[in-house]
């Protein structure tokens, strides 16, 4: 048997090759379609069981099959591998899109939804056919025939230019690196991000007879270099490679990115005017909590206008140090992260590498899981013996109060060749009943790309780390400790878009918290807890130019925004020129003119977030409210930990987001709680 189509235990990654892919998903959605024409035809009433159950089984079944393929794709990348990825897209994007234009299925639901028995079904039901009536007509099921094909060509084009983006911005990352075998150069790197460099040598055939370090564009690498390194030469280097990557003025343009980002404008504009919108953010706005586009804009501009007097404040601040302790007569954008550290470090004795030691991987695992375990009720353990797809990935099962395993989770913590850069959460298997009263347990995939250990030293994280590790763990959190049963409400299933980031940025908060800390810190050599004095500091340091990161993040939103909300097919704006509009309004660093961070902004042309950037700032305004409760009542209280799952956590995507937000706080969320926690003034 194909053991892609092995779907009754959890995959088996050490028997998937790439001969597997293409029978695999042929035959499965030959299946799939045969079974839907069945459902189709037969003339007996819809209902719940005989209807949608089916048709859940079929989207469980495609899910695990095709899941592991595209997962590897990102985690274990190989040019064979993504060729038959890419063929296979193909035919995915083609089944889903016949799915939503069939007429029969659109009948079906419908009919469901005028049913008798519709108003006795639960919540999670009659939101599941209320999102499928809505995706049907988002899917073009009201179009006449010629324009239903139209649509058929365009989201087959868009899905095959997005994956070839995403592709470009990976090779592009690979393709720059630079051997350095003077040390010289690197003074003022720490030693274990010297180390990494020189692992990273040594595991390239071409350097392993040299001795020496080898930068790369991976972010430990890059990161490193911006952050610590003495030599402002090879800072401004690595920073270009960076900022040029997938464009025409990265030293191998052969990746350029600039027609796809072209394409993809203008197929999205005619996919939205085909719908019946007036662009693209109108229609990805259809199945988020925001309302309107003008509501997305005036959040963005009022939060850019309480945020950016304070940012030119601390550039100010900035500049002057860099000129006065650094020598840094004028302050370019490679000395920004540099300088930054510097004066981080001299303001409030705190330095990513000083926190370094304070968190060891195995303690910040065992202070998460701590915290997770008082918050929410539930017991976490590392199971042996998983098929994995990389020696350190480890394997974890989640177990209520009985000892009853309700979840599990993959976590792959380690930057490394061929893997997608960034950090993620994604699902391997979703919460559902079977036909046949078999409950499913979930799984969650959780990807990361912090510094390896190096040699025999165990691995230490940066407090980004940590938090970037907090974050993904609370979309995990979100997909394993849902109780919904319905497939297409489960978990993350059917949440909006912009509510999605909630309980993700609202598990940061914890790593700013002495109670948190206390968890999760302890000096690898000593086994020291974090000093109140480095506490204070770290404390104080989340409002260390907090207001620059926010309009850092409010130029990504509204350039996203604005792309999609304000494109002239007669004459679109070029997106450079954009870039630059939005700068100009809220930004205070500007960078030199070859920078074309659009050509690797793979969360909008290669990911879910095409117009849907904003969701980061909108869903921190939920996220901060909601630790709110905490802060007033208890950062580690297990009561209000509870009520947080049974309303937030648990109801997946069946109830509206702001109706659980309001059950879980008993108000509107308000934007205090997000300019406090930025540590911004109100203007």
């Amino acid at each position: 048997m194909n053991p892609l189509l092995n779907t009754d235990q959890l995959p088996d990654f050490n028997a998937f090759h790439v001969e597997h892919i293409e029978p695999a998903i042929t035959e499965l959605l030959a299946e799939n379609r045969s079974a839907v024409e069945a459902l189709v035809a037969d003339t007996v009433t819809p209902t719940w069981e005989n209807f949608v159950e089916p048709l859940e089984q079929l989207s469980n079944r495609l899910e695990r099959v095709w899941g592991p393929v595209g997962h590897l794709d990102a985690v274990k990348n190989s040019d064979e591998w993504h060729g038959v990825y890419t063929q296979c897209l193909q035919q995915i994007t083609d089944f889903y899109t016949q799915m939503g234009q069939n007429k029969g299925l659109f009948d079906k639901f419908s009919q469901l939804h005028q049913s008798d028995a519709f108003v006795h079904y639960s919540l999670a039901q009659k939101k599941v056919i209320e999102n499928a009536l809505r995706d049907f007509r988002l899917s073009g099921i009201d179009l006449p025939a010629e324009k239903q094909q139209a649509y058929k060509a365009i989201t087959q084009q868009l899905s095959q230019l997005s994956n070839q983006f995403g592709n470009n911005v990976l090779k592009s990352t690979q393709a720059w690196s630079k051997f350095i075998e003077n040390e010289v150069d690197l003074a003022g790197l720490p030693e274990n991000a010297k180390s990494l460099l020189a692992q990273a040598a040594n595991q390239k055939a071409a350097y392993q007879h040299k001795s020496g370090w080898l930068v790369t564009l991976d972010f430990p690498s890059y990161s490193a270099v911006m952050t610590h390194a003495d030599n402002r030469e090879l800072r401004e280097e690595v920073y270009q490679a960076f900022a040029t990557r997938a464009s025409e003025m990265a030293q191998d343009p052969q990746y350029d990115n600039s027609d796809l980002i072209d394409k993809i404008r203008q197929l999205r504009h005619q996919k939205a005017q085909l719908l019946g919108f007036e662009n693209y953010a109108e229609l990805s706005l259809a199945t988020k909590m925001a309302d309107s586009t003008e509501q997305v804009i005036t959040f963005l501009t009022d939060l850019a206008k309480q945020s950016k007097p304070q940012a030119q404040q601390e550039l100010e601040a900035l500049t002057a140090f860099a000129q006065a302790e650094l020598g840094l007569t004028e302050l370019q954008p490679w000395d920004v992260t540099y300088a930054s550290e510097k004066f981080k470090n001299k303001t409030l004795s705190l330095s990513q590498e000083k926190l370094r030691p304070y968190f060891p991987v195995t303690k910040v695992l065992s202070g998460l899981f701590n915290i997770t375990e008082t918050l929410f009720g539930v017991t976490v353990t590392e199971q042996q013996g998983v098929s994995v797809w990389q020696d350190d990935v480890r394997f974890f099962e989640i177990s209520d109060r009985a000892g009853q395993p309700i979840a599990a989770f993959y976590l792959d913590l380690y930057a490394r060749e061929n893997k997608r850069g960034g950090a993620w959460m994604d699902s391997a298997i979703s919460r559902w009943r079977h036909l046949h009263g078999e409950l499913q347990t979930p799984v969650a995939y959780l990807v990361c790309n912090f510094t390896p250990p190096i040699g025999d030293k165990p691995a230490c994280l940066t407090h980004d780390e940590v938090t970037t590790l907090f974050h993904e763990f609370g979309h995990g959190l979100h997909h394993m400790l849902t109780e919904m049963e319905v497939f297409d409400v489960s978990g993350i299933n059917g949440v909006p878009w912009d509510a999605v980031e909630l309980p993700s940025q609202f598990m940061e908060n914890f790593c700013w918290e002495r109670e948190g800390i206390d968890q999760i810190a302890a000096h690898i050599d000593t086994r020291q807890p974090l000093s109140d004095a480095l506490f204070k500091a770290l404390k104080q340091s989340r409002g260390f130019q907090s207001a620059m990161m926010m309009v850092r993040q409010l130029e990504f939103s509204l350039f996203d925004f604005l792309l999609h909300s304000q494109y002239q097919p007669d004459s679109p704006e070029d997106v450079l020129e954009l870039a630059n509009r939005v700068r100009k309004e809220v930004a205070v660093v500007f960078p030199p003119d070859y920078q074309r961070f659009p050509h690797s902004f793979s969360h909008i042309f290669a990911g879910g977030y095409a117009a849907g950037y904003f969701s980061y700032k909108w869903a921190e305004v939920l996220s901060a409210d909601a630790f709110g409760a905490f802060e007033e009542q208890g950062i580690l209280n297990p009561e209000v930990g509870q009520k947080f799952k049974n309303t937030i956590l648990a109801a997946g995507g069946s109830i509206h987001p702001m109706t659980l937000f309001k059950a879980f706080r008993g108000r509107e969320p308000s934007i205090e709680a997000l300019l406090k926690h930025s540590g911004i003034r109100r203007v």
